[in-house]
């Protein structure tokens, strides 16, 4: 993960905190949640995409169309 700082004014702040302590997650973990919804409802959806990609390339290699669903996990777990 890549670490970062955000500033937030004091209301955004007070009820990402209350979220966090009635859910019981980090702040973080609901700002990642937000930012992931958001980029899911701009179209930006990574494994959308790379499921769209697939078979649009060359590898080189003979076994990829025949373990594509190993092949996709192992790219997602990089």
């Amino acid at each position: 993960m890549i670490r970062t700082q955000i500033q937030l004014t004091e209301e955004q702040f007070q009820v990402l905190k209350r979220l966090s302590v009635a859910t019981g997650r980090s702040m973080a973990d609901l700002i990642r949640e937000a930012v992931d919804r958001l980029g899911a409802a701009a179209g930006v959806d990574r494994r959308a995409r790379a499921i769209e990609a697939i078979g649009g390339f060359r590898s080189g290699s003979t076994h990829v169309s025949s373990s594509h669903d190993d092949e996709l996990s192992e790219a997602f777990q990089e």
